[in-house]
């Protein structure tokens, strides 16, 4: 759908500064747009390096245990045929936590580890277990407690 929407918008705005003779300031937006459109993607990529490297300190450290232990009354609710020594006990908990710190693209390559870790320890491969079923429903929901990303825009818009 937003294959056909977009580009319609295009056209439309393209066909709409040539009739009323308005190149020059569809223009000037375009580049002003694209302009913009660096900025933030420039702000987000520090941002998401540093929550990044963050994570990976955390999953290097005795820390994760920590939180895991912390994590542990919920997981064993949510999860309950997952080891709680197993790999993927770990990238969950990782997980929870970078969703809960409101670091989606934080969370998503460990979101992609836990899944791929729960997938092996999975014994029907073509179907998805129990655990992946709700491990997706949490990921979309996506409890935050620190909105880091709103964060970061209204700290990018604020900028100018």
């Amino acid at each position: 759908m937003l294959n056909k929407l977009w580009p319609a918008f295009i056209i439309i705005s393209f066909i709409y500064s040539i009739i009323n003779f308005n190149m020059n300031e569809l223009n000037d937006s375009i580049f002003e747009s694209c302009e913009q459109t660096i900025k933030m993607i420039l702000s987000f990529m520090g941002i998401m390096c540093m929550w990044n490297g963050i994570m990976e300190i955390i999953q290097q450290t005795t820390l994760i245990k920590k939180i895991t232990k912390c994590l542990s009354p919920v997981m064993k609710f949510l999860f309950p045929d997952i080891k709680k020594d197993s790999k993927a006990y770990n990238e969950i908990s990782m997980n929870i936590v970078a969703n809960a710190l409101g670091l989606g693209n934080a969370s998503t390559p460990l979101g992609l580890k836990a899944i791929k870790s729960m997938q092996d320890e999975n014994k029907n491969k073509e179907e998805l277990s129990d655990s992946m079923i709700m491990f997706i429903v949490l990921n979309t929901i996506s409890i935050q407690v620190i909105p880091t990303t709103v964060i970061a825009i209204r700290s990018s818009l604020r900028l100018k």
